[in-house]
């Protein structure tokens, strides 16, 4: 099967999204397409051809969806095994995973400052009606961003599948600075989800059981 994105070298297109559906779960062709930069009926073609294998499953109705079965999370994490041990990237992935574990509660710290506030010691939920309030926070996410970027290029630099975390996280910024508030924390695109799965995508890769 020829597909016109080429995602890196050493990661195939069927592992790329076998690996995708690993780390962001059950989703929609149009949610792993996103993640992975693919065309959605690319994106589709691969799934299908992976349901085949026996390595994904598709559950019909309102909340139709593709997730893993046990038969493909066991073949994703053999071959997430072979590609680190052939691209000899796990020195340096451990090393940037060390980076990405210090940001990490800072970026946990501002997901919360942005989706509550704090009244004479009581927590409330944030309206988001103080848009200077806002402004402020969405300005510490700059910030953060801005450190976090160097982890992501040598993230991306041990295994190139990485780099289309940069890119989302990018786009999840820019979204919350032109308005799209939401694009922070509150849905599948947010900054928030596309940093979960990064950490989601780390742990599978340096097989890391989550605690």
């Amino acid at each position: 099967m020829t597909h016109s994105v080429t995602p890196g070298p050493g990661t195939s297109t069927d592992l790329l999204v076998l690996h995708t559906l690993r780390c962001i779960g059950f989703s929609e062709p149009a949610s792993v397409a996103a993640a992975t930069g693919l065309d959605v009926s690319d994106a589709e073609s691969e799934l299908i051809d992976l349901a085949v294998a026996g390595f994904v499953t598709r559950s019909p109705g309102p909340f139709a969806g593709w997730g893993l079965t046990d038969a493909g999370r066991a073949a994703d994490a053999e071959r997430i095994a072979d590609e680190l041990t052939a691209a000899g990237a796990r020195p340096a992935l451990t090393a940037a995973f060390e980076r990405f574990l210090v940001l990490n509660p800072e970026l946990l710290d501002l997901c919360t400052a942005w989706q509550t506030r704090t009244f004479d010691g009581a927590v409330t939920m944030n309206d988001h009606t103080d848009s200077a309030y806002d402004a402020r926070v969405i300005e510490r996410f700059v910030e953060f961003d801005r450190r976090a970027g160097p982890v992501c290029a040598e993230l991306a630099a041990a295994l190139p599948r990485f780099g289309r975390y940069r890119t989302r996280l990018a786009d999840a910024l820019a979204g919350a600075r032109g308005g799209e508030l939401e694009r922070l924390t509150d849905s599948t695109s947010s900054y928030h989800t596309v940093w979960f799965q990064l950490h989601e995508d780390l742990l599978a890769t340096l097989g890391i059981p989550r605690r």
